[in-house]
């Protein structure tokens, strides 16, 4: 409850539900921040070492991001306490306990996250019929499959190239974390003539100033392989991938990997932010202190709940995509110009976006 408490102000959270079930080993935080544009949707997250203050983080960064995106849509996170490489029977038990817990909270609509998968949604759909993030077998959009979150920053980093003095044919770009996000931005931006220079996993940082071999780099991982499993380029520790020398640095791992004592080490002149709340807001203000551009994570990497939107109302790939291009272009312009024109941090200006859109949708509803 302290945290509720400590994190509570005009915009949530409305709910903060604790889950426990001591039959299947279920340990759960479910956060429900804001419903005033709709039902709530949010990811399910499952890690090891996700606490209830991180889970109100997120669930607030994803207010900002649906309500940014002019999503009919409210704003939640969920984490589950496990280890997501757990054998597949046992993470599917734990999903099917919590799709129970929450069966009866019609305002939560569960999607994918860190952790979790269309297979995740699949169990989640078999008991409760109610989330997104589904297999083209049941009628999902293949959000992994065909990059959608990952293409968000793709977007976000072609507009941007106007406010920091960049070409993207030719610009080097590091990635943090090779998953969904990272893999597709590198490869979005790579058919438009940028090179991945560095990429970084759980395991370690591979560098190559020639460029590394994006297909390749996407099939070691497929194959349950670590990029430190490749067998060309330079081998460095995992938090190495800070400070290499880049143009684009996009983090698309887990949040605060770029913090006052690490921030001096970055060495790119623009920082699109793949993951959630990825720079903490002093480093932000020191980022932008030395002329880094650094967009925001929930302009940047919306493109996963645009899509989900797009999927709970019956729409396709080719309409995700659409809506994509159209957002997150039509955002990050307006964020930098505002930030540009007002010398103001880009968080700040798309914080300003977000609200106004949130207090708009919220003098609509009658609040208790």
């Amino acid at each position: 409850m302290e945290d509720v408490f400590r994190f509570r102000d005009d915009l949530g959270p409305a709910k903060v539900i604790h889950i426990t079930e001591a039959h299947s080993g279920l340990k759960a935080v479910l956060v429900i921040d804001n419903v005033a544009c709709g039902p709530a949707i949010g990811g399910v997250c499952m890690a090891p070492d996700v606490n209830s203050e991180e889970c109100i983080r997120l669930a607030r960064a994803m207010t900002l991001k649906n309500a940014a995106a002019g999503l009919s849509h409210g704003s939640a996170k969920a984490v589950i306490s496990a280890d997501p490489r757990m054998p597949a029977v046992d993470k599917e038990r734990l999903l099917r306990a919590f799709a129970g817990a929450i069966a009866d909270l019609k305002d939560y609509i569960a999607g994918p996250d860190m952790g979790t998968d269309e297979a995740s949604m699949a169990w989640i759909h078999d008991e409760i019929g109610r989330n997104v993030g589904l297999p083209v077998a049941l009628g999902g959009v293949p959000l992994d499959e065909i990059g959608a979150t990952g293409f968000g920053p793709a977007v976000a980093v072609d507009v941007a190239m106007d406010f920091c003095g960049l070409e993207l044919k030719g610009a080097r770009i590091a990635v943090q974390g090779f998953g969904s996000v990272g893999r597709n931005a590198a490869r979005f931006l790579a058919e438009k003539g940028a090179m991945l220079v560095a990429a970084a996993d759980s395991q370690g940082t591979l560098t190559d100033p020639a460029g590394l071999d994006i297909a390749a780099l996407v099939a070691l991982k497929r194959d349950g392989g670590s990029l430190a499993d490749h067998g060309s380029g330079r081998k460095l520790d995992r938090d190495a991938i800070v400070g290499v020398d880049c143009d684009i640095w996009i983090p698309a791992a887990r949040p605060d990997v770029i913090r006052t004592d690490n921030v001096a080490q970055v060495k790119a002149k623009l920082i699109v932010q793949g993951a959630n709340i990825p720079v903490t807001p002093e480093a932000e203000a020191a980022l932008q202190a030395r002329g880094v551009l650094s967009v925001p994570d929930f302009i940047a990497n919306a493109g996963g709940v645009i899509c989900a939107a797009v999927e709970f109302r019956g729409g396709g790939q080719r309409g995700a995509f659409a809506a994509i291009e159209e957002k997150v272009h039509a955002n990050t312009r307006s964020v930098l110009e505002t930030s540009r024109a007002e010398g103001v941090l880009p968080r700040d200006a798309a914080n300003a976006l977000a609200r106004r859109r949130l207090g708009a949708a919220m003098s609509y509803r009658r609040w208790s």
